[in-house]
């Protein structure tokens, strides 16, 4: 029979969904442990290998961890040129390294469509965990990279999208969120995420809902990729889109005016996105010092677990 009662060592687990499982081994350490991989989303091999895993290492991050090291997961056909996955597997292995850490293994199994991905664990403090839960009325909302990298990719995959904007988009899913990361922990962010599949509305409703409070987001503070709006007026949107809004729309209010089109934007699944950070406005400056392209997106307020989005 599954068994719910978690260990008095697991400081993240089950109970509340979050980034990372964090498990406590002393006074002074926790090891953070992820998993995260998926098909290509773009056509390039090694670009695909590294946004992968940068995608995988984000959770460490977004947990406040340092990543120790990482083990390779693949899936691959048994028809396709080898040299592919070694590019893939390049992709990775340079972005973990990027990140100070180092692949110590791995395992493949043959199957119809690639996929590639990454096991990862890390080491924290434990009293320096940042779960989603934790943001206070008053609080900062910032976001720490833009969006738009579901319609840009699904562009991709209909051969729609512009050579140029599918350039911004794998620039900005490879960056690495640890020094976003770093700066949140120095400055005392009081909660954060990262931004991956259920989107910027799907993610902050957990982070509200985990708080105890509310989170409120205006409109003409968010940054997009270029390119994002063209694609998403000719309807390229990734089918996780639909199965976002419904699953979370009864928890997000929109003011009156708030293009459709802007609201499925915000219900779009993101791949290897920015961080979500809750700061108090006494350590804002601080965290846009150290992260200068950090967008101020919005606010947390007194509530119950409610997304707005104000123009």
């Amino acid at each position: 029979m599954f068994q719910t009662t978690e260990h008095s060592s697991l400081l993240v687990g089950l109970t509340a969904a979050d980034d990372a499982a964090v498990y406590q081994l002393n006074e002074h350490q926790a090891v953070i442990s992820t998993v995260d991989f998926f098909p290509p989303i773009v056509d390039d091999p090694y670009d695909f290998g590294s946004i992968s895993a940068a995608n995988a290492l984000s959770d460490i991050y977004a947990m406040g961890g340092q990543v120790l090291f990482a083990i390779n997961l693949v899936t691959f056909p048994s028809a396709l040129d080898k040299s592919i996955l070694a590019e893939i597997l390049r992709g990775g292995a340079e972005k973990v390294a990027e990140a100070g850490a180092i692949i110590v293994g791995g395992h493949s199994v043959s199957d119809k469509e690639p996929k590639y991905g990454l096991a990862v664990t890390g080491l924290i403090h434990p009293d320096r965990v940042k779960k989603k839960g934790g943001a206070q009325p008053g609080d900062i909302l910032v976001l720490t990279k833009p969006l738009g990298v579901g319609v840009i990719t699904t562009a991709l995959k209909f051969d729609k999208a512009n050579a140029e904007d599918v350039a911004a988009a794998v620039i900005s899913m490879k960056r690495l969120n640890k020094a976003a990361s770093q700066a949140a922990v120095a400055t005392g962010a009081s909660a954060m995420t990262d931004i991956t599949g259920f989107g910027l509305l799907g993610h902050s409703y957990e982070m509200a809902i985990q708080g105890s409070v509310d989170f409120r987001f205006h409109m003409a503070r968010l940054p997009w990729l270029q390119g994002t709006f063209s694609y998403a007026i000719s309807g390229t949107f990734p089918g996780g889109t639909a199965n976002n809004k419904q699953y979370y729309e009864s928890h997000v209010t929109f003011a009156e005016g708030i293009d459709l089109l802007i609201q499925d934007l915000l219900f779009t699944p993101e791949t290897s996105g920015g961080l979500l950070i809750a700061l108090t406005p006494e350590n804002l400056a601080g965290f846009i010092q150290l992260v200068p392209d950090a967008a101020v997106v919005g606010e947390v307020i007194q509530g119950n677990g409610r997304v707005w989005v104000e123009k």
